[in-house]
């Protein structure tokens, strides 16, 4: 396959993963605003935390108001990481390679980026229905991509693009609540303190399979044994690291000659490292400190696979631009 269609097809996914996650975290702090005095910014501006733009945000919107975090993460264009720049991008590369997807993919994620452009439907709805469309739209793109493209190294690096999102929004959202939103002693396992657990399940889609699992009264060790190593749900970071583990395997086709590279010793000792930790070990050694080395190894494991599959002289302005995306998203 051709270093620049393994890159689109890897930042297609990565991209409507980020939209979906945000429209998650966006559709979840809108509800439980509802909970919060008028005007408190207490749902929103860990949203701006997990996303590693506070800085920007601070500059553009000084007042930080929840309308401006808002803009921010749906509407504002010159966020990289905003949704619509993100459907935008995504669509971009998928016009690249019409040739490689299928037409249902192409006419999916087509629809959907002219259905946010200005003045359309869509932005007369409630927000909390805008962002659901937009959630929708995304998984029904992954659905069809389901459905219709072959399980070949097309699908493959879709897949890994996908997970490696995922695996970082997971620990990302969990870092916000563990590290910036610790109540004061006294408010531990109260009401506001249970309801925020209970808005950090929802915003990854977590809640139902949570409660099925656990079958246990809400608190902060299951939620984050639950969300970082849960080896069977789909969001879990465990479920992700196996699955890139997996995809990278199939996606290298040749037998390795020799010691393992960085890309395949980075990608082991992700896998073991967060299959055989106990949560208690974990949260006694630093959470925070366990999440923050994830997400840097996560970032390494990007540059590796762009070094050894995406890295070609026809494509470099390219992958600048998904380059300074991702760095201004792993901050």
């Amino acid at each position: 396959m051709l270093s620049r269609v393994a890159d689109s097809l890897y930042w297609i996914n990565r991209y409507l993963e980020r939209a979906e996650n945000i429209a998650r975290f966006l559709e979840v702090s809108e509800a439980m605003a509802l909970d919060c005095p008028p005007g408190s910014a207490e749902p929103w501006l860990p949203l701006v935390e997990a996303t590693g733009d506070r800085g920007s945000f601070d500059k553009s919107y000084p007042a930080a108001t929840p309308r401006d975090v808002l803009h921010f993460l749906l509407l504002n264009r010159k966020n990289p990481n905003g949704i619509v720049s993100c459907i935008a991008l995504a669509r971009e590369n998928s016009r690249q390679i019409r040739d490689v997807i299928t037409t249902e993919m192409w006419e999916q994620i087509n629809d959907l980026h002219w259905s946010l452009q200005d003045g359309e439907a869509i932005w007369s709805e409630p927000v909390q229905e805008q962002l659901r469309i937009i959630r929708k739209g995304c998984q029904i793109f992954y659905g069809i991509t389901d459905a219709t493209l072959s399980r070949d190294l097309s699908w493959l690096f879709s897949q890994l693009g996908r997970l490696i999102e995922r695996a970082d929004k997971t620990s990302r959202i969990l870092d916000v609540k563990y590290f910036l939103l610790l109540p004061r002693p006294e408010d531990v396992g109260g009401v506001l303190d249970e309801l925020q657990w209970i808005t950090l399940l929802r915003s990854v889609g977590a809640y139902q399979m949570y409660r099925q699992s656990m079958q246990q009264a809400i608190n902060p060790r299951s939620v984050a044994r639950f969300l970082l190593l849960d080896p069977i749900f789909p969001r879990s970071v465990r479920f992700c690291l196996q699955g890139i583990s997996d995809t990278l395997q199939q996606i290298q086709t040749q037998p390795v000659q020799g010691p393992p590279d960085d890309l395949d010793c980075l990608r082991g000792q992700l896998l073991a490292r967060w299959s055989y930790v106990r949560i208690d070990s974990l949260i006694e050694s630093g959470l925070h400190e366990a999440i923050d080395q994830l997400q840097r190894d996560l970032n390494r494991l990007h540059v590796l696979i762009q070094h050894r599959y995406f890295t070609s002289a026809d494509h470099r302005s390219n992958q600048a631009e998904h380059a300074c995306a991702l760095e201004s998203f792993t901050a």
